[in-house]
């Protein structure tokens, strides 16, 4: 797998938007049982923590042992360091697996495979994610630009499973319609929107390559053009549900 955070942990704890409460309700309503919880790819525990409040156990791991220095301290969470397999967790144990925001950097057959091996019968398989920052209208194009083109470029090819919302990817379980859209809305300013472009990776990617850091000017350029003050940002949500 590759390290794409490491370096960027404090500023991902600080920036990336927390996921709703609705989204792990209506993933809950589909759980039968809720002793154990493992959240794959946690980064800094953003997932992890919410399913702490349901589940009386949740494995928490990432390939980054600087992301999990990122995360809060939980009684009922253990976390670890790990890839797509986690062979800590034992046979037919875990009632909900989730992968917020990082599927698409494993190797997902690899993964299912060890999804299979932990899950109890009947077990949810969630994973979801979010694409770029929506702005209001009249600063979406520039941002659209700044993704597309300016550091277009350096982004990793994995990044197209988030570009099709994870609709190639394929999983061998039975799927679970999803009825429910989710979104994180927030009220920004320019600081929080720099602090969030500066956790993509293909930023980290471009200031590697050239030396130069894209974000700044960026945000220079916005406010040259009119945005100040706290503005209205989206994240909408994709997701995909299956059972075991």
């Amino acid at each position: 797998m590759k390290d794409r955070f490491s370096d960027k942990a404090s500023g991902y704890a600080a920036f990336r938007p927390k996921y709703p409460e609705s989204l792990f309700s209506f993933v809950y309503s589909k759980v039968q049982t809720f002793g154990v919880a493992w959240d794959a790819g946690t980064g800094n525990g953003q997932a992890a923590g919410m399913l702490a409040a349901k589940f009386n156990t949740v494995y928490a791991t990432d390939f980054s042992i600087r992301q999990l220095m990122e995360m809060p301290a939980f009684p009922n969470v253990s976390s670890f360091v790990a890839d797509e397999s986690a062979p800590q967790i034992p046979d037919a144990s875990v009632n909900l697996i989730t992968v917020a925001q990082a599927i698409h950097w494993f190797d997902s057959e690899r993964f299912c495979k060890e999804v299979t091996r932990v899950a109890t019968p009947g077990a949810v398989f969630a994973i979801w994610g979010y694409g770029p920052v929506d702005l209001p209208a009249q600063w979406q194009t520039a941002m659209a630009e700044f993704y597309s083109e300016t550091v277009g470029p350096y982004w990793d090819p994995e990044r197209k499973h988030i570009d099709t919302a994870y609709k190639d990817i394929a999983v061998p379980f039975q799927e679970i319609s999803i009825g429910n859209s989710f979104a994180m809305e927030y009220n920004w300013g320019p600081e929080q929107l720099e602090g969030y472009l500066n956790t993509w990776s293909a930023v980290g990617n471009y200031v590697k390559k050239n030396g130069v850091n894209p974000v700044a000017p960026f945000i220079n350029e916005l406010s040259k053009k009119g945005l100040s003050g706290k503005l209205t940002v989206s994240f909408p949500i994709f997701m995909r549900l299956f059972q075991l």
